[in-house]
Parts: C-alpha cells; sequence; structure tokens
C-alpha cells in the first residue's frame, strides 16, 4: 500500500506566490510541488480550493473556555482537552501552543487547576497518540504571583515545554493600567466594591514586593534551560510603555506579545524584538478590551506573527482578512504559518514546499469568510 498522496486542482498559497497547482505528499512530508493539474488517476480534486501551510499558534487558552464553558460549571479536563483540539485541528491549526497560567492573583484559582489537569491531560492524550493537532506547551508565569516559581519548576524541564512568556496581571499596569475598567471586569464578576478596592491594595504591595525577584528567579532558569540546550522563546506580555520594552530587551527577552499600545509596539520592532498580535482583534474590528488595533500596528509594519488568543478560527479568518486589506495572501498566510513557526525555532512546517512538514489547511472562500474544509497534519487527514 503506497503512502502517497497528491491533492490537485488547488490553489498553492507558496512562500511568495499563489499558484494552480499540485502537491504530492509521501508519509510525513510534501515531497514535490508542482504546477498545474495532475492526471493521476488517485489525485484528489480540491475543486480550486485553496490549499495553506496548517497554521501555528502560538498562544491561546482555548482550552480554559473548554474546561469552563459557563461560569458555574467545570468540564471533566481530558475530556476538555479532547475538545479543544478537535477545535484546533478542524480551524486548520496543526500546532498548537497550549498558554497555560502559572499563579494566583487572587481572582482566577481555576487557572491553577486548569494547568496542572491541562499538562497532565497533554502527555496522556499525545502519549496515547490521540491527538489531531501537535501540541506544546507555553508557560504563562504570572510573575508577581506567591505560586509562580513553585508551579515553574517541577515542568520546567518538560519535554514540550517550548514557550515562556512574563505576565503581571497586577491592576495598574499592563492590560489593566486603568483601574475604572479593572474594577468594572470584577463587578462582573460579582465582587462588590469593598472587596475589590481591598484585593486592589494587597495586590498591588504584592506586587512592589515579588515583581523583581521572582523576575529575575525566571530569567535565570529559562537562561540556565537554554545553555542545557533546550529550544525555549521567551516573551514578555500585555507591554504598555516603552520603558517595560527597554527592560524586557535588555533582559534578552525577544518576543513582545501582545502588546497594548502602539507605542510599547514601536519600541519592541526598534529593540529588535518580535511582535505577536492578536487574531481575534482583527476579525472583530478591534480589541474587546480597548487596546491598539492590531490593523494599525500591521499599517506601521509592528507585527511579525499573530496568535489566536481565545478563538482557533480567527487565525485563518485573520490572515484571510489582511490579504483584503493590502498584503498579499503569501504575506498574510505566514502571519499564522511560516513566522509563528521560526519564532518558535520549529523549521520544518509553516511553508508549502519540499521536505516541509505535511501540514495543509484546504480552504473555500464563502463570499470574504474563509471555510477550512478538509486538514492534514504530517500527512494524515486530521479534519
Amino acid at each position: 500500500m503506497s503512502d502517497e498522496t497528491i491533492l490537485t486542482n488547488a490553489w498553492l498559497v507558496l512562500a511568495d506566490k499563489v499558484v494552480p497547482g499540485t502537491i504530492v505528499l509521501i508519509g510525513d512530508r510534501i515531497a514535490d510541488v508542482q504546477r498545474g493539474r495532475s492526471d493521476v488517476l488517485s489525485a484528489r480534486d480540491m475543486d480550486g480550493d485553496y490549499l495553506i501551510p496548517g497554521a501555528v499558534d502560538l498562544h491561546t487558552d482555548n482550552l480554559e473556555r473548554q474546561v469552563q464553558p459557563r461560569a458555574m460549571a467545570r468540564w471533566p479536563s481530558r475530556s476538555a482537552m479532547a475538545a479543544h483540539d478537535a477545535q484546533c485541528a478542524a480551524a486548520g491549526v496543526t500546532t498548537v501552543f497550549d498558554a497555560l497560567c502559572l499563579g494566583d492573583l487572587g481572582f482566577d484559582k481555576e487557572r491553577v487547576r486548569t494547568f496542572k489537569d491541562g499538562v497532565a491531560d497533554l502527555d496522556a492524550l499525545a502519549d496515547a497518540d490521540l491527538l489531531k493537532a501537535e501540541h506544546f506547551l507555553h508557560l504563562r508565569c504570572e510573575v508577581p504571583a506567591h505560586d509562580m516559581l513553585a508551579l515553574f519548576d517541577p515542568v520546567a524541564d518538560h519535554k514540550r515545554v517550548r514557550m515562556v512568556s512574563l505576565m503581571d496581571h497586577s491592576p495598574g499596569v499592563g492590560q489593566y493600567a486603568d483601574l475604572d475598567f479593572y474594577r468594572a471586569l470584577r463587578r462582573r464578576g460579582g465582587l462588590d466594591d469593598a472587596y475589590i478596592e481591598q484585593r486592589i491594595g494587597e495586590l498591588q504591595a504584592q506586587r512592589e514586593r515579588l515583581r523583581g525577584p521572582n523576575r529575575r528567579a525566571l530569567l535565570d532558569r529559562v537562561a540556565a534551560g537554554r545553555v542545557a540546550g533546550r529550544c525555549l522563546a521567551l516573551a514578555s506580555h500585555d507591554d504598555r510603555t516603552v520603558e517595560e520594552i527597554a527592560e524586557n530587551a535588555a533582559d534578552g527577552i525577544r518576543i513582545s506579545e501582545f502588546p497594548v499600545t502602539m507605542a510599547a509596539a514601536k519600541a519592541a520592532k526598534q529593540a529588535g524584538m518580535q511582535v505577536i498580535a492578536g487574531a481575534p482583534n482583527i476579525v472583530r474590528g478591534g480589541s474587546h478590551s480597548g487596546n491598539v488595533s492590531v490593523t494599525d500596528l500591521l499599517r506601521e509594519a509592528a507585527v511579525d506573527a499573530l496568535a489566536s488568543d481565545y478563538v482557533p478560527a480567527s487565525l485563518i479568518e485573520a490572515a484571510f482578512q489582511c490579504a483584503r486589506s493590502g498584503a498579499t495572501l503569501p504575506e498574510a498566510i505566514a502571519l499564522i504559518a511560516d513566522r509563528p513557526a521560526r519564532l518558535a525555532g520549529l523549521y520544518d512546517r509553516g511553508r508549502i514546499a519540499p521536505g516541509q512538514r505535511a501540514d495543509l489547511a484546504r480552504v473555500r472562500l464563502h463570499e470574504t469568510l474563509p471555510v477550512v474544509r478538509q486538514v492534514w497534519r504530517s500527512g494524515e487527514r486530521v479534519a
């Protein structure tokens, strides 16, 4: 039985152009890329749809939404992981970085449980070859949290950890610099004003004590891992000011993830950092929390890659939207495939070219909406 698969009569989105053609897969690799239609009888007709490289998502916390589909309803964790994986694959995401939170600032205690369960469930399902996408771990480290380092140390050498980001969700900084917005958010969570004010004071004092030593300790641990030969992408999160960018760059951080202001994004680029922005921001036409528009960042050449953040399907939709707004389709698809793959040191995927991993998504446009029809990961059909 042959392990050759031929996909023909498709528009192939290559690194620098879009051509009508055929892709030959052998095993888990792309063996050949040909112009024109194949006359091999076993070739599978793509009906003129697009074939794009499978998306590489460096940050998704979609698992949290599967674990807790409603505020008071927690779903069995392993079932949630399987559902999360299926959603990613169906959205054309073939490489997933599960962004799991390490550290509790007093309002999201369930996130720590989701992290612990998520690592165990990912190991169990991946080792049993039951996941459709390939999953890695992105450790989102809440730097001012009491428990962050204690949670980090047991997984620091985990084989699936490929990315670490430094977060600070303290009130008054980053995404929560606007304290009125922060108060309104906590009120929607059912908390009364007196308790909110108490916690704001406590968390600001805690940040003053712990941010510096925790940050230094975490950076030292990541540096030790790199010296030991592990490939770890290191990112900052929700950067707001030029000063924050300068501190991060001085500490060897080379990725700014979801900068919340134009000034921070531009400063990151000027410092030689790579910028990851949220695809939902593009699809929705702006930020859900009042942050800078990613469309504006793209106009200023201040974005290197997109991540789905909280909606896996946003990646391909955002890329096609970018292609309607001035970018070429190869440039737009690179934002969700080739560029994130390279940021993470995954040079075997993200492009349609001979020798690359056979991670592909078949996409048809319905008016302006890209609809994912089929997905292959390592040459195997997974959706």
